[in-house]
């Protein structure tokens, strides 16, 4: 195969050049993203205030079953009819699970074009960032048409559906220039088309390091820094209208699950896709010398705070964390029964965690009624006494 230096070299340009346009396409949908300059910012709108332990929303088209869903797993009533655009408010439920409780919020349908506004897609997505993870809930006798459409206009809003950050560390300075570095080989992007995304968001001064291959629409998005990384769940609902080949490829994607509303199937395995996919951890109480409390445990997440003993204790209380000596945890974050750890414990799920915490002396106070620690002179600080003791 013969190839020549002139088309290596066009297509090296090519590659420049898509950049850029990739850029600039960003930075452009980024501007009309904005509300105008000058603006109240008030409207119609449908937020609900947070409540429970977690938030899930539910997308989808029209007509696919989201309000059948809410109906189902939470008990609040959402009218549901066979025609489309029944629901046209934000729905709120809540769902009882291991002893937690997550708030379901049953969304508007949205249609192609909803991140342009059309169908109010807009606000429907606006409070879809502000769940923990989504459900999209999917017709399993329509074509995978539908899936690629939603996720294409929740990416054209910052969305990212089941990905990760991209290993890119990122810092404007203020002069010095643009330091690029890598560990290692860069497959899609060099330091030459690097400066040109830079410089197309005036950007003149700046540290950039990867740390992964990664790609121009990565960099766009950590210098962009409005993405949101989500976990999202696909739900093919209506299954008992499609045969039994098409429900088995269905539920071999990844990130997918098949149920059916009307025939009430596999809607407990949705549950638990759902508890894992949102990663919460239960941990029970312990009070020095009595039983633990089973009744209401302290729930974390990793997306809410984290999941160590220090985010343990600032749950409960933000001035616990300076008064803590150690803690005595059972579990399975435990090597043997109990373990004393210190605040960067991490907690794992169903953990019980007792505070131990330093007794008054260790702050600075004295055994007795005569003090030790003193700033008076040494001949009189064995004479000065505290105050009588009560009786």
């Amino acid at each position: 195969m013969n190839v020549k230096l002139s088309d290596v070299l066009y297509l090296g340009c090519a590659e420049y050049h898509l950049g850029q346009l990739k850029a600039k396409i960003a930075k452009l949908r980024t501007q009309l993203l904005e509300p105008p300059k000058g603006s109240s910012g008030a409207g119609e709108g449908f937020e609900v205030t947070k409540y429970g332990h977690g938030r899930v929303a539910l997308i989808g088209f029209p007509s696919v079953g989201k309000s059948t869903l809410l109906t189902m797993l939470t008990g609040t009533h959402s009218e549901a009819a066979s025609y489309e655009f029944t629901t046209l408010t934000c729905i709120p439920g809540i769902i009882h699970y291991n002893d937690t409780k997550i708030q379901l919020l049953d969304l508007p349908g949205i249609i192609e074009g909803a991140s342009e506004g059309k169908g109010r897609g807009r606000q429907v997505i606006a409070v879809s960032k502000s769940s923990d993870i989504v459900l999209m809930v999917l017709d399993a006798s329509k074509s995978e048409g539908h899936r690629q459409i939603l996720t294409r206009e929740l990416e054209a809003v910052g969305l990212r559906l089941n990905k990760r950050p991209p290993q890119i560390y990122f810092k404007k300075k203020k002069t010095g220039g643009i330091s690029f570095n890598s560990t290692l080989h860069l497959t899609h992007i060099d330091e030459k088309l690097c400066y040109q995304i830079l410089h197309e968001y005036k950007i003149h001064n700046a540290e950039v390091l990867f740390r992964e291959d990664a790609t121009v629409d990565d960099l766009i998005d950590v210098i962009e820094g409005n993405r949101k990384y989500m976990k999202c769940i696909y739900v093919y609902n209506k299954i008992d209208v499609v045969g039994i080949d098409d429900v088995d490829r269905l539920s071999r994607q990844p990130n997918s699950i098949v149920i059916s509303c009307n025939l009430k199937l596999n809607l407990d395995r949705l549950l638990a896709k759902m508890w894992e996919a949102m990663g919460l951890v239960r941990v029970y109480t312990k009070p020095q010398g009595q039983q633990p409390d089973f009744a209401e445990p302290v729930v974390l997440s990793s997306d809410r705070g984290g999941c160590t003993v220090e985010d343990f204790c600032n749950h409960i209380h933000r001035s616990l964390v300076k008064d803590v000596k150690y803690v005595l945890v059972w579990g399975t974050s435990a090597r043997h029964y109990p373990q004393h750890c210190g605040l960067s414990h991490p907690l794992q799920d169903e953990d019980v965690v007792q505070i131990v915490k330093k007794k008054e002396r260790e702050d600075g106070g004295g055994r007795g009624r005569f003090k030790s620690h003193s700033n008076a002179p040494v001949r009189i600080s064995d004479r000065e006494k505290k105050a009588p003791l009560k009786t």
